[in-house]
């Protein structure tokens, strides 16, 4: 593996390895650091695809600018009429002009660590069964610059103790129930198959749960290798749209719709029985029954969610 200069191929007709997808909405304050972060990565083959969402922010001028600066390297694109459809919708057209066999997303206020994708194409490539592989992020707070915000960055655990291949479909069944830390979408390389044997990402998830969705379908039916490393920064806003719904008291209803469509979507499968089936119908009574959760007990939920892993 050969360091290179930021943004630079070692050999301009090679084919990248990794297509990045960066969907844009209204970004233009973090999307030239997300950029830059994959500039600096210290493996060179990848190629950067920047999908705008029907910005109205002067997102798409940046996006435009850098696939000017190097077009054979970086793209740019959107939806027909600069549509808004949704991030779902963004990811999937990105997908589409991918080229690599394998695709990494980032969203446009998140950023990588330098050694993010030398590491994970290596540990991909001693596993070629896998088909999905992430590890652990910074939530980052700390951005700000703001006194109050020093030191409140953090590493949530991923839930396991070292480097471990999953089985289908424990993992989904573990996150469905919040035994393992879902993973941040900006952290996980996937398979280009993967994806492309689920049908992609779930276009009715216009925002929130959109990455559960995927998740969910990818996990339903491929190994999962899951490492304990830390490789990129989750950027903590207050005007996040988790941020705003949690403000508005909307996050329960949210998370009720995506265990709903998890519902039909096990149904279509034929998994109507089993660890994946049972996390999901109790994770879905303890959204539906709060009340009941609070005077049963957070310890005696637990022991009772435990039983779906």
């Amino acid at each position: 593996m050969t360091a290179v200069r930021p943004g630079q191929m070692h050999d301009a007709d090679e084919r990248p390895l990794v297509s990045v997808v960066v969907p844009v909405f209204n970004a233009g304050p973090f999307l030239p650091e997300a950029v830059e972060s994959v500039r600096a990565q210290t493996y060179d083959r990848w190629e950067l695809i920047l999908v705008d969402d029907g910005s109205r922010d002067g997102s798409r001028d940046v996006a435009r600018a850098y696939a000017e600066r190097e077009p054979g390297r970086i793209r740019y694109a959107e939806h027909p009429g600069n549509a808004d459809l949704g991030s779902s919708a963004t990811r999937n057209l990105g997908v589409r002009l991918a080229r690599g066999p394998l695709v990494a997303f980032l969203d446009a206020d998140d950023v990588w660590l330098p050694g993010k994708l030398a590491a994970q194409v290596d540990v991909l490539t001693r596993h070629p069964d896998v088909g999905m592989l992430y590890g652990e992020t910074e939530y980052w707070y700390s951005w700000t610059g703001n006194p109050e915000d020093r030191g409140r960055d953090i590493v949530p655990p991923v839930g396991v103790e070292a480097a471990t291949v999953i089985e289908p479909p424990a993992l989904l069944a573990r996150c469905v129930l919040g035994q393992v830390t879902v993973p941040c979408t900006c952290s996980i390389v996937f398979r280009r198959e993967a994806i492309d044997r689920v049908g992609g990402w779930e276009e009715r998830f216009t925002g929130m749960y959109d990455d559960q969705a995927l998740y969910a379908k990818v996990m339903l039916r491929d190994r999962v290798l899951v490492v304990p490393e830390c490789w990129d920064r989750y950027r903590r806003r207050p005007d996040s749209m988790y941020a705003t719904a949690k403000r508005e008291g909307t996050v329960r209803a949210a998370r009720i719709g995506y265990l709903d469509w998890l519902r039909e979507y096990l149904t279509a499968q034929g998994v109507t029985s089993g660890p994946a089936w049972t996390s999901m119908e109790r994770a879905a009574w303890c959204e539906r029954h709060p009340r009941l959760v609070r005077l049963v007990g957070a310890h005696r939920v637990r022991r009772w969610l435990a039983v779906g892993d």
